[in-house]
């Protein structure tokens, strides 16, 4: 049986004018799940746009060699129903995978429901070069110097909800009181010339009363609701409604999170930074980081399954 390493392309020995053509005749012959490898003496990147734009979001590409003499791609023709998870669902499975949408902006909680090609299209980002860090993560052996991730897909609801009143919810009460101190002692200090200090400022209280409310109803009804709901116990209620709301609520701390990193340059100090101006920041990247985390279990996992859970009682 051929294996997809002895369909080998050999690009470098075709005419020039024939190139794409007969890499397209080869792709358009695939049955769903089979692939061939382009062998090329430079990057065939030109190839996945062209693909991309003809045939759609139907292949996955995959380096196998990249350079400098020899560039070698895997092109697969994916299942039918395969090319369709976003990016909730993918850090769900992988949050290591999380990682790399966070190191390019890259919404997986609030905006969790957009494909990768969907969510680097309206960035302006390299859908190619995003995709081949995913799979890097992917072929990642325990040797990685990433630690492991935690397995929250694996648990239960009730221990999940637990865990993130006690590990999400309690850095926030202890975070914010702080945030909002060195935020308001860097604008009186550093205003004057960085305006934009006094907008991060109101933007820290906004997310301070947001989510003081936000988790409080989580916590005495939303949270409590889903536990029971777990633990196999008659409830009158429809979880539905409060998570829409909860939701929603998360979008607006997202959006003002989104606005304090594009009012501080990603979080970049300017020559005249304090140290203080320089912990506001680092205390800012921080709780964004641990907000990516904690909106995301709650929005992919706690509520999706919460949701499926009621739909079976």
């Amino acid at each position: 049986m051929e294996t997809l390493e002895d369909s080998v392309l050999n690009v470098t020995l075709i005419e020039p004018r024939l190139k794409h053509p007969t890499i397209f005749e080869h792709f358009d012959a695939l049955n769903e799940g089979e692939g061939f490898v382009i062998l090329n003496d430079h990057d065939p990147k030109p190839v996945y746009y062209q693909l991309l734009g003809e045939r759609g979001d139907i292949f996955i590409w995959e380096y196998l060699e990249q350079g400098p003499q020899w560039w070698k791609v895997s092109i697969k023709k994916r299942i039918s129903g395969e090319n369709n998870e976003t990016l909730g669902q993918i850090a769900t499975k992988d949050l290591r995978k999380a990682e790399i949408f966070k190191k390019y902006g890259l919404d997986f909680c609030c905006g969790g429901k957009k494909t990768v090609k969907e969510a680097c299209a309206e960035k302006g980002l390299d859908v190619a070069a995003i995709e081949h860090e995913l799979q890097q993560a992917e072929k990642q052996t325990s040797a990685s110097p990433l630690p492991r991730p935690l397995p929250y897909n694996d648990w239960k609801l009730d221990f999940l909800a637990d865990y993130i009143v006690n590990t999400h919810h309690s850095y926030v009460k202890a975070a914010l009181p702080e945030l909002i101190k060195y935020a308001d002692k860097v604008a009186r200090v550093h205003g004057a010339h960085h305006p934009e200090l006094f907008n991060i400022l109101q933007l820290v209280e906004e997310i301070a009363r947001e989510m003081t409310e936000h988790m409080e109803k989580e916590e005495t009804f939303l949270f409590p609701f889903i536990k029971q709901l777990a633990l196999s116990k008659n409830n009158d209620g429809n979880v539905q409604q409060p998570i829409e709301l909860m939701e929603k609520e998360h979008e607006i701390v997202g959006k003002s999170l989104s606005d304090i990193r594009m009012l501080s340059n990603n979080y970049a100090l300017p020559e005249d930074a304090c140290a203080s101006y320089g912990l506001l920041y680092k205390m800012l990247e921080e709780f964004e980081g641990d907000m990516f985390t904690h909106i995301h279990l709650e929005n992919n996992i706690l509520f999706v399954k919460a949701l499926e859970l009621q739909k079976t009682k």
